[in-house]
């Protein structure tokens, strides 16, 4: 029996509604970002959860934290897409390869570039390349399987629905590639002791190294730039800067750069800047 036009204004309401979480997965904290509405998605609410460390990988604490997160949205049986924080991640960039022709083969390149550098461990870890622009190259990233299982069965202890887990890396690069332009920069991703530095040429990725640091890198970032452009032995120092960062930069870093903080999107209030990770 067909339902009538009052049940499918009503069901079409609460589609219109329904409850999208992103949350960020990082060392000390989660950020959860709940939107609604499907056609326009607005944040309804946002929260940072404070996580204390264990025994365990890095990564179990904030895990086994999901489900208190998660609790004061049980109710309406959320969508949930989990940001991971660079902390939990590992890069590789696959040089461009006109012999690999299909995502097996890439993936396959990827894992042996991966156990060169790792050995073994790579046995479990899941996975997964990454087109950065054209005919360029790709970025690998892998993460531990035992934390995507994890994950899975926290979030489904409270009746959500992970449907999608994403690196911090990918989706900030995702978010601001438009806004880049044609020219060579810098994409300087912060989170608390933890820097994504990626040298960004003709629209594709040119390089990326993640490093551990603490709060004084807004200060030393012309260092540390200067440092990877050494490595890189670039004939021209790249002076254009993107930065997406959780707190708001304080004054000039100097050195020369020329900085854009693109964090927040267009028409974002300033008192989001916090929820870096998990803005859409």
């Amino acid at each position: 029996m067909s339902r009538s036009w009052p049940e499918r204004l009503k069901a079409f309401s609460q589609r219109l509604q329904s409850r999208r979480l992103r949350i960020g997965l990082a060392p000390g904290a989660l950020l959860v970002a709940a939107y609604a509405g499907r056609l326009r998605s607005v944040l309804a609410s946002a929260e940072s959860v404070a996580v204390s460390g264990g025994a365990g990988p890095a990564w179990r604490a904030a895990v086994d934290a999901l489900p208190s997160a998660l609790a004061p949205h049980a109710a309406a049986r959320p969508e949930v897409t989990l940001v991971l924080s660079s902390h939990f991640a590992r890069y590789a960039l696959l040089g461009a390869d006109p012999a690999l022709r299909t995502a097996e083969e890439w993936l396959a390149y990827a894992r042996h570039r991966m156990e060169s550098v790792h050995g073994h461990a790579v046995a479990d870890w899941e996975l997964r390349v990454t087109e950065t622009g054209g005919n360029g190259p790709r970025l690998a990233c892998a993460i531990d399987r035992a934390l995507i299982e994890a994950a899975e069965a926290r979030v489904a202890e409270c009746g959500a629905a992970l449907v999608s887990v994403q690196p911090y890396l990918m989706t900030a690069f995702n978010r601001v590639r438009a806004r880049l332009g044609g020219r060579p920069c810098w994409l300087v991703i912060a989170e608390p002791g933890r820097l994504a530095l990626a040298l960004i040429r003709g629209g594709a990725w040119h390089s990326i190294r993640c490093r551990n640091t603490d709060e004084s890198w807004r200060r030393r970032l012309p260092d540390i730039l200067a440092r990877e452009s050494a490595a890189l032995t670039l004939e021209q120092p790249c002076t254009d800067v993107v930065v997406m960062t959780p707190e708001e930069l304080d004054g000039e870093p100097g050195g020369g750069l020329q900085i854009r903080d693109l964090t927040l999107p267009r028409g974002a209030a300033g008192t989001q800047q916090f929820l870096a990770m998990v803005l859409p």
